[in-house]
């Protein structure tokens, strides 16, 4: 057993079992978690982490500035208007413990006819019964209002309180924008300091804004947004961006029709405005805070997750806040890549599934606990191969994981294992076969970031292309993203291959972006001189000039959306092509139908319906390329991840990129290659339970088979 880079949950009720279960896991630091207290020996365990809170935990200050809570604009349910006055309950579907209307700032509400768009000044409110009263409404027309409220109860604990059944206080929240609240989170920050002179590393969980994260009247989430910035809805911001800015910003700007701006919304100017200047602010108040930790001799740690908005990892201020490290919760190998990547700090740690919480660690589900850390490790582990985190560790109440034995043992494995991955990578740059960019309308600031929900979370509309970001998670390849700003004047040199997936009029997908004349001649002239185009889903999609897939010619594809069903297609016929030689299993997911190809395109794979039997004008195509002039692409309708659709992507992406499939390089699907070239070291790795035979090539394209156990990393000295 070896020890190091392993952070631990502890509390001071479980001392002894902190103790043994440290010394088995190889713990060099301890941490508290939401709910807990460090023991006060907790120096004894190495490191000490202590989790700080800024923007809430301490419900006094709270109490005597309840005009500096934080603020929300919220959208109330749609009402229709059976006569001509409308009574909308504008928070019955809402959490009264979480939010409070905000009376004060009545200005700022709106009333919009939902059936026009149409901004209604005739409206009064019954503060007793949050009501509004719409008069002179149209009949049969829908009437929603926006409102602003304070918010009552720090979503996050509304989440463990409700989880873990606790009966403690309810903490307020405070917002910095406010001058008491900026001055008193630096005074706070520097007493913390004084009394917890124990602490080496300040866990910030985390800054200022949380994520969206609503519930509603019963108690369960009604709209969550990792990337949100609702909350960040401060009126000292507003005004403050109006005068620096000259935007005037609505109450519509933040509820955005009930999307709240949501990161699959393509972003308007006036919105990425406003994250910038919430950045800016953010970045600079946080920055002081760090100082101050600093000065004391502690370490500053964020936690990417809860009040995380404005803080973007890969934003251009992030820098400003002077921190030293990251952590946060790890899904899969997407996750492993957020955050091993982020730029500006020193060490960067995952705090791995499952979360130590009674919903996971109650009797007779010890199975199943297992079974979650092990789903977790393998998919994490591909994307370790390629940019390990510094740490691992866990969070929750270690008492509870104490009781399952075999949960203990395979956590220890484990823990030796990824000490072993990155001794022997030792932050090496390892070998790739070409560079692919994802392009979206986010670029760079979601870097590993794009369709998520609730931080890889599985959702049934997104794992089609969620599939993507998880395979490159493990694939040699340089990943970088790009946005459609970004290749207006022309695709980078360094780019072999550009990626883009999505559904119609997402951001991801690009919408109104493939209208520029800009972006589509210059990715058409980077595939025409000799690059690589994949398409997945609906990419380049928006109708004009009769055409869905704006680069259909690129593609070979179109998809037919009952405008040229007049046209008569031919090409309907399946060919045998080297991308899906040896795939056993091609799992389209959520898949998209009524997709055709164009002359000239090579049709891989197609379904016919069993209704009608044609030699035209029937089948839906699911895997097409296409040559285009000097260049190649693939499209295909979804790629939900595993090991067939893994391999199959990145046959795609060597293919597309006239390259050579057999440099460091393993046959079989359920094993992969790394290649560290300053180390002469391979990588060939197992990501099965079951044993596998694989041919094994070298960089120069050597070959032997190998035979290796179940999950085994097999190093190979060149």
């Amino acid at each position: 057993m070896k020890k190091g880079r392993f952070t631990i949950p502890t509390d001071e009720s479980f001392v002894e079992g902190t103790r043994e279960i440290a010394a088995k896991w190889g713990a060099d630091a301890v941490r508290d978690c939401d709910g807990t207290r460090l023991p006060k020996n907790a120096r004894e365990f190495g490191k000490v982490y202590n989790t700080y809170f800024v923007v809430r935990g301490d419900n006094d200050f709270a109490r005597k500035h309840p005009e500096e809570a934080q603020r929300i604009f919220l959208l109330s349910d749609r009402t229709l208007a059976e006569s001509s006055t409308v009574k909308i309950e504008f928070m019955k579907s809402y959490l009264a413990d979480e939010f409070a209307p905000d009376y004060t700032n009545l200005h700022r509400w709106e009333v919009i006819d939902r059936t026009t768009g149409e901004l209604i000044t005739d409206w009064t409110v019954d503060q007793a019964s949050h009501t509004v009263t719409v008069k002179n409404a149209v009949r049969m027309h829908e009437y929603t209002v926006t409102f602003m409220a304070r918010v009552t109860w720090h979503p996050v604990q509304i989440y463990n309180y409700l989880t873990n059944n606790w009966t403690c206080e309810k903490q307020l929240t405070y917002d910095p924008a406010f001058p008491a609240t900026k001055e008193y989170i630096k005074e706070h920050m520097q007493k913390w300091c004084d009394e917890n002179p124990e602490t080496d590393v300040v866990r910030f969980t985390t800054f200022l804004y949380q994520f969206a994260l609503i519930f509603n009247q019963l108690g369960k989430e009604k709209f969550v947004e990792w990337f949100g910035y609702a909350q960040t809805a401060n009126p000292v911001l507003m005004d403050a961006f109006e005068k620096e800015t000259g935007i005037h910003l609505r109450a519509e700007d933040f509820v955005d029709g009930g999307c709240y701006n949501n990161a699959f919304r393509i972003p308007t100017g006036k919105f990425l405005q406003y994250m910038e200047f919430i950045e800016k602010f953010v970045s600079k108040t946080v920055g002081e805070l760090v100082d101050i930790c600093h000065k004391n001799g502690k370490e500053a740690m964020m936690f990417l997750g809860d009040d995380w908005i404005g803080s973007e990892p890969y934003g251009d201020h992030f820098k400003d806040m002077h921190l030293d490290a990251v952590v946060g919760s790890v899904g899969g190998g997407v996750t492993v890549r957020m955050l091993s990547e982020i730029p500006h700090v020193r060490y960067h740690e995952g705090r791995f599934l499952p979360y130590f919480f009674p919903d996971t660690f109650f009797e007779g589900n010890e199975d199943n606990a297992v079974a979650e850390l092990n789903r977790n490790w393998l998919t994490a582990r591909r994307a370790m191969m390629r940019k390990p985190l510094d740490r691992m560790g866990f969070g929750g109440y270690l008492s509870l994981a104490a009781k399952f034995p075999k949960f203990v043992d395979r956590v220890a494995e484990i823990a030796d294992e990824f000490r072993t991955i990155y001794d022997a990578i030792d932050n090496k740059t390892p070998y790739c076969t070409l560079k692919v960019a994802l392009l979206n309308a986010w670029g760079k600031k979601r870097s590993w970031m794009s369709h998520m929900v609730a931080h890889e979370l599985w959702y049934q509309s997104i794992y089609s292309y969620q599939g993507v970001l998880e395979a490159l998670s493990g694939l040699p390849v340089a990943v970088e993203f790009l946005s459609f700003e970004d290749i207006k004047n022309g695709v980078p040199k360094d780019i072999d291959v550009i990626i883009n997936v999505g559904d119609a009029n997402t951001a991801f997908s690009g919408g109104e972006y493939w209208l520029d004349e800009r972006v589509l001649t210059s990715v058409r002239e980077f595939v025409y001189n000799g690059g690589g185009f994949i398409g997945v889903g609906e990419p380049t999609a928006v109708l004009q000039n009769d055409r869905y897939f704006q680069l259909a010619d690129v593609l070979g594809v179109d998809e037919e959306i009952g405008f040229t069903l007049s046209e008569d297609k031919y090409n309907i016929e399946k060919q045998a092509h080297e991308i899906t030689e040896g795939i056993r299993n091609v799992d389209y997911g959520e898949d998209k139908k009524n997709i055709y190809a164009l002359k000239g395109a090579k049709v891989l794979d197609i379904v016919f319906s069993d209704r009608f039997k044609r030699n035209m004008n029937v089948g839906e195509v699911k895997m097409a390329v296409n040559d285009y002039g000097k260049g190649r692409s693939f499209y295909i309708t979804g790629i939900p991840y595993s090991f067939d659709n893994a391999r199959l992507l990145y046959k795609a992406m060597v293919w597309t990129a006239h390259k050579d499939l057999n440099r460091a390089y393993a046959s079989n699907v359920n094993t992969e290659c790394n290649y560290y070239p300053t180390s002469k070291k391979y990588a060939v790795v197992n990501n099965s339970r079951e044993e596998q035979v694989t041919d094994f090539y070298d960089v120069n394209g050597k070959k032997q088979t190998l035979t290796l156990r179940p999950m085994e990393i097999r190093w190979i000295k060149e």
